[in-house]
């Protein structure tokens, strides 16, 4: 099997992880990024004020998200192009948990979704001051970035895995987390309920 996965990366209105406010893919087949995609979401009812501390980290304002699609609107398009592929993220237990998050707040259901943490990964892989992605992402040979900018975060993040699967020769990000001592994990699905909002 190919290196082969969906780097994604979430920005949010507030310190609830069902804040979901934009959504960055970067798709990689045979480790080569070969699509990109990203949008502005409005966040659920109920998790949907925008704290001025996470404004100016990515300078999504309310203004901006006011005709973007919901959630459970945007939900096909999101988990259409992630497929069955393994997700990669950086802190992949904070975007994998704004993932579920958001999903129970609005009712919608979702599968398991395997996934793997590009911070782990880093850690793994390079000696570094820092694991930030910025720096791990310099170290992968992927320089100067808009970080905070979604789609630039999945791409930092999708580059820092694919160098890694170069050094190691691994095949697939399976085998590249065996090799250096990561683990793939699964994600808890979550169960749709009939008040979806």
């Amino acid at each position: 099997m190919p290196l082969d996965f969906t780097a994604i990366d979430f920005e949010t209105a507030n310190g609830s992880p069902a804040s979901a406010c934009q959504v960055g893919l970067a798709r990689v087949r045979d480790g080569r990024v070969v699509e990109t995609a990203g949008w502005l979401i409005r966040p659920p009812a109920g998790h949907d004020t925008f704290h001025p501390g996470n404004m100016g980290v990515h300078g999504i304002s309310p203004d901006d998200v006011v005709s973007a699609p919901g959630w459970t609107q945007q939900l096909g398009a999101l988990v259409g192009f992630i497929a069955d592929d393994v997700l990669v993220a950086h802190s992949a237990a904070f975007d994998t948990r704004v993932l579920r998050s958001a999903c129970e707040a609005t009712g919608a259901g979702l599968n398991s979704y395997r996934y793997l943490c590009s911070l782990q990964v880093a850690r793994k892989v390079y000696d570094l001051p820092s694991y930030r992605l910025p720096i791990a992402a310099e170290a992968a040979g992927h320089h100067e970035f808009a970080h905070h900018e979604a789609i630039a975060d999945a791409l930092a993040c999708a580059q820092i895995v694919i160098d890694a699967g170069r050094r190691h020769e691994a095949a697939d990000v399976t085998i590249l987390a065996r090799a250096i001592g990561a683990k793939v994990k699964l994600t808890e699905p979550v169960a749709p309920q009939s008040a979806a909002a």
